[in-house]
C-alpha cells in the first residue's frame, strides 16, 4: 500500500518536483511508529475527538518557529557565514538566506518577522521611492521562492516608511503570499494609518488587524509574533506542537451541559495534555532539533516554545448541548446559546492556565481557537458561526467578542463583507475599530468580489482554485484551499452589507 502511495505521488500529473518531494516526506513521517501513548489517547484519536495536525508520528522539528530576526541581522551568523548587515540591501539579502533555514510543519518559514522593526535601522538615507522598489522586489521574491500562504509578515503599530510601503506593495501585487498582520494600538497608531490598512482589506482581503495591547499583555518584554494563519506565539520561540480537540464530538458524549462541564470536558482535556506532553517530549529530548544553529546563536530559545491547545467545533457543541438541555436558540443568534459558548471558552481557559506541561511558556500550554482544516466536514472552525448562517456584521462581532480574551495563541473569525464596502471603505474602518474596542483580539474580513480570499486564515485565489485540478498550482496551499472549498463550505459564507449608520455607532460604543 505504501509503495502504491509513493507511485501515485511521483506520477502525479500536476504536482511540481518540489511538491512531490514534500508529499513523499509526509508519507515517510507517517510510516514511523506512533509515540507511546495510553489507550485513552489512542481511542480519543480514533473517535475524532483529538487530532495531532499531521506533524508526523515522531516530530523532529517544531510546528512553528519565530526567530529573532533583528538579533540575527545585528550579529550575523557563523553557521551561515554572514557578517552583520550594514545597509538595507544586506539586510534583505541576509533575511532571504535565513528564511530557507527556518523549519516549520510546512517546511517553509511561517514567520518572516516584524519587518518594520527589523528593517528600519537599515533604511539610512534611502528615498521613499528606493525603499518602495526594493521592498516590491523582495515581496515578489517571497511569493515566487517560498510559495506558501502560511508564511507571515507583521507590521505596525507605529507609523513608519516600512509599514506604509508594505501596505502599498501588498495592495498593488495582491499576492497569496506572504500573509500579513497589521498591529493596531490605539495609543500609538494614527487613525489614517488604520484607514489605509482597512482600505487594503477592501482591495485584497489583507491584512489581519491585530489588537496589539491585548496580544502584548500575554507575553514578556521580549515580545511575540503572529504566524501562519493568525497564531500568536513568543518571539524567539514558537509552538513545539499543536493538538486540537473537536468540541462537537465531546458534546455528543455528554448527557447535558452540566455533565459536559463536570465530567466529559475535563476528562478529554486530561487525555489531550498527555498527548501534548508525549509529542513535545520527543521533540525536546530525542529529535536533536535544539542543537540547531538557531539555538546556539541565540536566534531562538528552547524555553520560549509552547504547545498550542487547539479547539474547534464550538458552534456544533453549543447547539448539541442546547438541544440536550431542552433549550431553544442557535449559536451566533441567541443570547442563551452565545453565553453557553462563552462559558465553554472560559472553562477551557481555566483548565489550560491551571495545568502544567513539561515544555511550555512559563510551564503552560497556550489556548488556541483553531481555524479548521480541509478534512473537517460538518464541523465549524474554532468558535466561528457556521458558514451561511452568519448574522449582520455588527451582531456577528458582538456575538463572538467575549471569546477573544481567552485564546492567547490566536482566535479569528472571517467576516465576509459585500463588495459595496469598496465604495464606502470608512464602514470597514468603523467596523474594525469597533470590534477591537469591544475586545476582538484579531479583526479579519473578506470582500466578496475579491479574487484573493481567506480560507481558515491563509490566502487563496479563486481563479487558482478554478483551474487547480487541470493545471495544479505553483502555490503549495492552493490544493488545501480547493479541498476546503469542496468539502467544508467556505464558499458558502454569507456576504453582508456594512450599514452606513450602524458601523459608526458601533465604533463609538453605542
Amino acid at each position: 500500500m505504501t509503495q502504491d502511495k509513493f507511485k501515485q505521488i511521483i506520477t502525479h500529473p500536476t504536482l511540481s518536483p518540489k511538491q512531490k518531494s514534500s508529499y513523499l516526506a509526509l508519507e515517510a513521517d507517517a510510516s514511523l511508529d506512533y509515540l507511546s501513548v495510553s489507550d485513552a489517547v489512542t481511542q480519543a484519536m480514533k473517535d475524532a475527538v483529538l487530532c495531532d495536525m499531521f506533524e508526523g508520528n515522531a516530530p523532529f522539528k517544531p510546528r512553528y518557529v519565530l526567530p529573532d530576526y533583528a538579533k540575527f541581522l545585528k550579529q550575523g551568523s557563523e553557521y551561515l557565514e554572514l557578517a552583520p548587515a550594514t545597509d538595507f540591501d544586506e539586510a534583505l539579502n541576509n533575511l532571504t538566506i535565513i528564511y530557507h533555514h527556518v523549519p516549520s510543519v510546512t517546511n517553509i518559514p511561517v514567520y518572516l518577522g516584524q519587518l518594520d522593526d527589523v528593517l528600519l535601522p537599515y533604511v539610512g538615507d534611502l528615498s521613499d521611492e528606493a525603499v518602495y522598489r526594493k521592498l516590491r522586489m523582495f515581496w515578489i521574491m517571497l511569493d515566487r521562492t517560498l510559495p506558501d500562504a502560511f508564511m507571515h509578515v507583521n507590521i505596525g503599530p507605529t507609523d513608519n516608511i516600512i509599514c506604509r510601503t508594505i501596505l502599498r506593495v501588498d495592495a498593488e501585487l495582491k499576492q497569496v503570499a506572504p500573509n500579513l498582520t497589521f498591529m493596531y494600538d490605539p495609543a500609538v497608531t494614527p487613525d489614517d494609518l488604520l484607514r489605509v490598512a482597512n482600505q487594503n482589506i477592501c482591495e485584497c482581503s489583507k491584512p489581519h488587524i491585530a489588537n496589539f495591547p491585548m496580544h502584548a499583555s500575554a507575553y514578556d518584554s521580549r515580545g511575540f509574533g503572529i504566524v501562519s494563519c493568525y497564531n500568536s506565539l513568543p518571539l524567539a520561540g514558537g509552538a513545539n506542537t499543536l493538538v486540537r480537540m473537536n468540541l462537537k464530538e465531546v458534546a455528543k458524549k455528554a448527557d447535558s451541559s452540566q455533565h459536559f462541564f463536570d465530567s466529559v470536558l475535563p476528562q478529554y482535556c486530561t487525555t489531550m495534555f498527555e498527548l501534548i506532553d508525549a509529542r513535545a517530549a520527543f521533540l525536546h529530548e530525542e529529535s536533536g532539533f535544539f542543537n540547531s544553529f538557531l539555538v546556539t546563536e541565540g536566534v531562538i530559545d528552547e524555553d520560549r516554545f509552547a504547545p498550542m491547545f487547539g479547539i474547534f467545533g464550538m458552534a456544533e457543541a453549543v447547539n448539541t448541548l442546547m438541544e440536550k438541555d431542552g433549550a431553544e436558540g442557535q449559536y451566533g443568534h441567541a443570547d442563551t446559546a452565545n453565553r453557553l459558548g462563552h462559558s465553554i471558552s472560559r472553562r477551557l481557559s481555566d483548565i489550560v492556565t491551571a495545568t502544567p506541561v513539561k515544555y511550555g511558556y512559563n510551564g503552560r500550554a497556550l489556548l488556541h481557537s483553531q481555524g479548521g482544516i480541509s478534512l473537517d466536514v460538518d464541523v465549524t472552525p474554532g468558535v466561528r458561526i457556521p458558514y451561511g448562517t452568519e448574522p449582520d456584521p455588527v451582531s456577528h462581532v458582538q456575538a463572538l467578542a467575549e471569546h477573544h480574551q481567552y485564546y492567547t495563541s490566536g482566535i479569528s473569525d472571517i467576516l465576509t463583507i459585500d463588495e459595496t464596502v469598496k465604495a464606502n471603505p470608512e464602514a470597514m474602518y468603523q467596523l474594525c475599530k469597533g470590534a477591537l474596542a469591544i475586545g476582538f483580539r484579531e479583526f479579519t474580513a473578506n470582500v466578496h468580489s475579491n479574487d484573493l480570499i481567506r480560507v481558515t486564515g491563509y490566502m487563496i485565489k479563486l481563479s487558482d482554485i478554478a483551474k487547480f485540478k487541470e493545471q495544479g498550482s505553483r502555490t503549495n496551499t492552493t490544493g488545501l484551499g480547493e479541498e476546503a472549498a469542496a468539502t467544508t463550505g467556505i464558499l458558502n459564507r454569507a456576504p453582508r452589507v456594512v450599514s452606513h449608520e450602524q458601523a459608526p455607532r458601533f465604533c463609538d460604543g453605542q
